[in-house]
């Protein structure tokens, strides 16, 4: 009995330890996506997308209605890439990944920065998949707000 318990409570633990890494895993393709927008560098951020991602977002319209806006990832890598005077930084916290063998989900509450001033706030929700060349993101859905945002005040204090 003492064997089998020993088994099992190793098996448990490799388990937690590889789920552990392939979350890192997972975790850095959306740093490197954040990393790629802060730098300017739109072939790293390219790299972290399948070719056909989409993009959505999820804010307040002109009339005070939630609307949802589809994005271009091709805007959105040609934006990256086209030079800009402000740095594009986007901090997050409290970031929760999920997986499911070749589906992962991330989690994240953000803010924006264009330099060291506050642009808006919000959710990221992000989508992979587990491709031949590691995770891809194939979707990203993002709110975002000006106002009522708890930003961590470490956040706040590292872009004044």
């Amino acid at each position: 009995m003492k064997v089998f318990t020993l088994v099992l409570t190793l098996l448990v633990c490799s388990y937690s330890f590889a789920q552990e890494k392939e979350d890192e895993k997972v975790k850095a393709v959306v740093l490197s996506l954040f990393e790629g927008m802060r730098t300017a560098d739109s072939v790293m951020v390219r790299a972290t997308f399948m070719d056909d991602a989409q993009m959505y977002t999820i804010a307040t319209g002109k009339n005070g209605e939630p609307v949802i806006r589809r994005g271009s990832l091709q805007r959105f890598v040609t934006a990256v890439g086209t030079p800009h005077d402000k740095v594009w930084n986007e901090p997050i916290w409290d970031t929760e990944v999920r997986i499911d063998g070749h589906l992962a989900q991330v989690w994240t509450q953000y803010a924006f920065y264009l330099g060291n001033e506050f642009s808006h706030c919000g959710v990221d929700a992000f989508q992979l998949f587990k491709t031949s060349d590691g995770w891809k993101i194939f979707q990203i859905a993002d709110t975002r707000k000006k106002e009522g945002c708890e930003v961590p005040e470490e956040v706040k204090e590292a872009y004044k």
